[in-house]
């Protein structure tokens, strides 16, 4: 069948369309591969990597304790009576033989008077005493007076010189008592509150409640438990009078502001608890420290000796393992297990698994793992850089 010219001519046009649309496909498809650009490597981690380098140290232990007034005084009256005077204020600081309280003296005054006059009617009485029996010894020896006279008179002058020691001994003993009215600072230090005010009565005797109390302030002891090994290793020197030297920190306190030394040593270690109580000694001249305080301490001992020292952000833990990341020359991350020494502020002693000129990554450690290729920072370790 013919095919009308008409229809002819629409079917060339629609091919040649079609030719023309594939082949503006095909060219954009080769320009678009044409220009892809490669695909880019990722960025290189950054971290800070610092160098191990020996430092100088010496060993120090670390404990917990508490601070103690080397003097510590329950003031407590030693005779009855009235408070009628309070010598001091509210937590001040007294010398020793200031007076803290007055107890009403006069019946003790009273007392020391009547003392004093038995005193002396016992002293006209012996002197009489005595007289009369030195005459009876003149008489003796011409038989001028009986044997039992005589005997009589030398009874009557030691019963006098008796009396005389017994008035002279109750009137020191009412003087005392007349001195226990004031009551003064037994040590130098710094006072409570007056737990008893004027007005008040007070017993005496060792169960009275106390009137107030007093610690002494300069020096001042810390007392702490140390471990077994560290008294073998550095305390039990001390005993010999070797100094063991000791620093002390407060709980706000980052680092050590005071430094003393082991004052005294417990005579039995507890089996219990594998310690032993320990006493240090320190200078408190401002009056900072107060018993009771939490303290840091730290023991030292033996001779500085050098050793590696890394930050304790650049360790990890695997487990029960220790390890730090170190980057070679190229770039390049490895895995170093590492055995741990004692603290030294924010360092730790490396005892093992680094070497002089290491670098590890101190910052940065989450970033990477081994094998890793990665753009160092140079920095210096903590310690290294605060020295």
């Amino acid at each position: 069948m013919a095919i009308p010219q008409s229809s002819r001519s629409r079917f060339v046009i629609a091919a040649v369309a079609v030719l023309a649309i594939a082949g503006i496909g095909t060219f954009g498809a080769i320009r678009v591969g044409a220009s892809a650009p490669e695909k880019s490597a990722p960025p290189l981690a950054e971290v800070d990597v610092a160098t191990v380098v020996p430092r100088t140290v010496t060993d120090w232990q670390s404990y917990s304790g508490r601070l103690e007034a080397v003097d510590k005084v329950d003031v407590r009256p030693l005779v009855s009576g009235t408070i009628v005077s309070v010598g001091f204020k509210d937590g001040a600081l007294v010398k020793k033989g200031d007076v803290l309280f007055v107890i009403d003296p006069r019946p003790y005054q009273a007392d020391v008077d009547r003392a004093a006059a038995q005193l002396a009617a016992a002293q006209a009485a012996d002197g009489y005493a005595q007289s009369d029996w030195q005459r009876a010894q003149r008489l003796i020896g011409d038989n001028a007076i009986a044997k039992r006279d005589y005997d009589q008179k030398q009874n009557a002058a030691r019963e006098a010189s008796a009396n005389l020691k017994a008035a002279a001994a109750a009137l020191e003993a009412a003087q005392i008592n007349l001195g226990y009215t004031r009551i003064v600072a037994p040590v130098s230090g710094r006072v409570s509150r007056a737990e008893i005010t004027v007005g008040n009565v007070v017993s005496a005797g060792a169960s009275a409640a106390p009137l107030t109390t007093l610690v002494s302030v300069s020096p001042i002891y810390a007392s702490f438990d140390a471990d077994e090994q560290t008294y073998l290793q550095y305390i039990n020197g001390a005993r010999d009078g070797r100094k063991v030297p000791v620093e002390l920190g407060l709980a706000n306190e980052a680092g050590y502001s005071r430094s003393g030394a082991i004052d005294s040593v417990d005579n039995r270690l507890d089996a219990s608890s594998g310690t032993i109580r320990v006493r240090a000694r320190f200078d408190n001249a401002d009056g900072t420290l107060v018993p009771g305080l939490y303290a840091r301490i730290k023991v030292g001992g033996g001779a500085p000796h050098p050793a590696l020292l890394v930050d304790d952000a650049a360790i990890n833990t695997d487990q029960d393992k220790k390890f730090v990341f170190v980057v070679d020359a190229e770039g390049r991350v490895s895995y170093r297990e590492v055995q741990l020494g004692l603290q030294h502020g924010n360092q730790r002693q490396i005892v093992s698994g680094l070497a002089g000129g290491d670098r590890v990554i101190v910052n940065g450690t989450q970033r990477v793992r081994p094998g890793d290729q990665v753009k160092p920072h140079l920095v210096a370790m903590t310690g290294d850089s605060q020295s």
